[in-house]
């Protein structure tokens, strides 16, 4: 058997040393492997705990069922979305206030413009003209902004904030 070793040229004894490492480099991947092994067995033990093949089935149904059944609302709850926004765009959710006195004999701002639109800018102004003897209540109609009647100074700043409502982004002019 020596001469096998020789005649190829290679040292009996380095042979030896060779194949003990490359026993010690097994028996390590033997161990870790088994480690590993044993970690995937507990956590799989943990899993089917409690649980047969059929009852782990069913209860995976169950939960598909779920999510089909979620999946079927979704198209109910985004045509209620749709209705809701179209909704909102029509409601007068967008004000402007503007208190001033409206004559010089009576302080303390008691008069003021009261501007409320929808999102297309359109609503009412309702101005309060208060005096000493009475109050008066003015409305003008306001479309996409605009008014088919001559403004007060007060009723164009309170439509101007009005318009901006909800616009925090905006800078004042």
């Amino acid at each position: 058997m020596n001469d096998v070793f020789t005649n190829l040229g290679i040292d009996p004894g380095v042979l030896l040393i060779l194949l003990l490492v490359l026993e010690v480099f097994l028996v390590l991947a033997v161990f870790i492997m088994s480690a590993r092994m044993r970690k995937l067995n507990a956590r799989y033990t943990s899993f089917m705990k409690g649980q047969d093949g059929s009852s782990l089935e069913k209860d995976i149904n169950k939960r598909m069922g779920k999510i089909d059944k979620y999946a079927q609302n979704f198209g109910a709850i985004d045509d209620s979305i749709m209705v809701l926004q179209e909704t909102l765009q029509k409601t007068v959710h967008k004000y402007g206030i503007v208190k001033y006195d409206a004559f010089d004999d009576v302080g303390g701002k008691l008069s003021f413009v009261l501007a409320l639109l929808d999102d297309t800018d359109s609503g009412f102004v309702l101005n309060a003209v208060h005096s000493k003897e009475n109050c008066f209540l003015y409305i003008k109609e306001i479309m996409k902004g605009e008014s088919y009647i001559m403004l007060s100074n007060e009723e164009v700043e309170a439509l101007r904030i009005a318009k901006r409502y909800g616009n925090d982004d905006l800078i004042d002019e």
